[in-house]
């Protein structure tokens, strides 16, 4: 692991210090989801709420919107789509350092589709000036000037909700199966810093769900009612349209299976992976794999109608990545390229093409959505 920086010490020093506090005015123990969401969220101090560098090259990970403007330009069609159907707006959850967002818009300039307003929520205020200044530097004035930020859901939406790496950094709570029952697993602080503790599961609903999974003692995954709440919300304010959240995960066969019994929680930190998040607080990201039938099951619960769930690369086949593609030369090798090698890790499967997922909703619109027009696996869910 590379070393801290002095002020990358006294950085995580201060978020060490505020979510000890919390510790120790809750009894001495919280869950992780309240160490997660201190951690990544805190304002100021929280890992996505900071001002390192978190995206790209630079950054700690590379999303698929960072490697290539090919990704949003094949979106695209996808959007102009909904678009074209609802005469609705984008509103794009968490929308990192903006690059989705501007390539997006500028795909949908070309096509003489651009929607009244291109809405961002987001909740941090440094990826919000990251973002502002993204846009405004990649954008003309007159596309730019149609792009506003939120901090809250709307309570009425008409067009296409869009989220790309979003349910991930989700709070999760972390479940350990014993042979005593089902457990908690926690944070404590100790003379060594934070330490795992578990204890008894309490909450009903939490424990009612878990129960019918019926997993096998000595089993340690996550849960993440959170992720389904934010399913539930995003259907109340849809009026008419469509979602659409591109992630990493599984269904729930897969998810819960015997053999994932360490659970899935991954921290990033400089382009290098690990499982400890107890370390670098405040210095690197927490994420954990979607639960994808537990967000079809939210979304269906709450009036909406599932579109599809396929593979990342299976969807971007269907919205015409090779068609993008057959437009360039490959004697164009400047242009080409980089294309390719962009193609590549989006639909390789031993890179992003099966590891990430697609799942599609829609409210008040009867067609098919161009993305899932094949390869649908939702019967898998």
């Amino acid at each position: 692991m590379p070393p801290l920086t002095p002020d990358a010490q006294k950085h995580s020093q201060q978020l060490i210090e505020f979510i000890q506090q919390n510790i120790q005015q809750a009894g001495g123990w919280i869950s992780f989801a309240e160490f997660m969401q201190m951690a990544l969220y805190t304002p100021g101090l929280g890992y996505y709420a900071a001002g390192s560098p978190k995206f790209g090259i630079e950054g700690d990970f590379v999303t698929a919107p960072e490697m290539s403007p090919l990704f949003a330009r094949v979106m695209s069609d996808q959007v102009a789509e909904v678009l074209n159907i609802t005469q609705g707006n984008i509103l794009e959850l968490g929308a990192g350092t903006g690059k989705l967002a501007a390539d997006i818009l500028l795909a949908l300039a070309e096509k003489s589709a651009l929607p009244e307003h291109y809405f961002i929520l987001e909740v941090s205020d440094h990826l919000r000036q990251v973002q502002r200044d993204t846009l405004a530097s990649r954008l003309p004035k007159a596309i730019f000037e149609c792009v506003e930020w939120l901090t809250t859901l709307p309570e009425h939406f008409i067009g296409l909700i869009l989220g790309n790496e979003v349910l991930d950094a989700v709070p999760v709570h972390l479940i350990h199966i014993t042979s005593q029952g089902i457990r908690e697993r926690g944070v404590s602080y100790g003379g060594s810093g934070f330490e795992w503790q578990d204890q008894p599961l309490t909450e009903k609903n939490l424990l009612k769900t878990l129960t019918r999974l019926n997993l096998s003692p000595d089993y340690l995954t996550e849960f993440c009612p959170a992720a389904q709440g934010l399913m539930t919300s995003l259907a109340d304010c849809l009026v008419r349209g469509a979602i659409i959240m591109i992630d990493y995960g599984f269904a729930a066969r897969e998810y819960y299976h015997p053999q994932r019994n360490l659970g899935t929680l991954m921290c990033h930190y400089q382009q290098l992976a690990h499982p400890d998040p107890l370390i670098n607080i405040g210095l690197q990201d927490i994420t954990a794999h979607v639960d994808f039938t537990g967000i079809a099951q939210a979304g269906v619960d709450q009036g909406l109608q599932l579109a599809g769930f396929c593979s990342q690369a299976q969807f971007l086949m269907n919205c015409g990545i090779l068609d993008v593609m057959a437009q360039v030369s490959p004697h164009d090798m400047a242009q080409y390229a980089p294309m390719a090698a962009a193609a590549q890790k989006l639909l390789s499967p031993a890179e992003m093409g099966d590891l990430f997922k697609v799942i599609g909703f829609t409210k008040n619109i009867d067609i098919p959505l161009l993305g899932f027009v094949a390869g649908d696996k939702s019967h898998t869910l």
